[in-house]
């Protein structure tokens, strides 16, 4: 099955978020926009799906409060993924505050290898 394209608005939502941290390194994975910290992949968009990274302490307060649901593209679950509710991305604080969130998880993680 293919996967669709991530709307118009939703692309632009993400690059004028992004645009907010210094760190963030903007790649493409599948077609779709993910922002990366020292090569480790941070947040991104799947189809009409807003992805961030968390710790294990966040994504359970993201699941209990909001319902988040792990994000699972062609049935596997990614570890430490979740997909953000719509709740979030129609309240700029709340997207705000879990995409800070997720950069600061991300970025105490060590760097990823370079592939040779």
């Amino acid at each position: 099955m293919a996967w669709k394209k991530s709307s118009e608005k939703l692309v632009e939502k993400f690059y004028e978020n992004i645009d907010s941290f210094e760190e963030a390194e903007l790649k493409k994975m599948f077609g779709y926009p993910c922002s990366f910290v020292n090569g480790n992949m941070c947040t991104g968009l799947h189809e009409e799906n807003w992805i961030v990274r968390l710790s294990e302490k966040d994504r359970e307060e993201l699941q209990e409060k909001h319902g988040a649901v792990p994000f699972a593209p062609m049935g596997r679950v990614m570890r430490e993924y979740l997909a953000l509710p719509q709740d979030i991305l129609d309240d700029q604080n709340q997207l705000m505050s879990w995409l800070k969130r997720s950069f600061a998880f991300t970025s105490a993680l060590p760097p990823k290898a370079k592939k040779k």
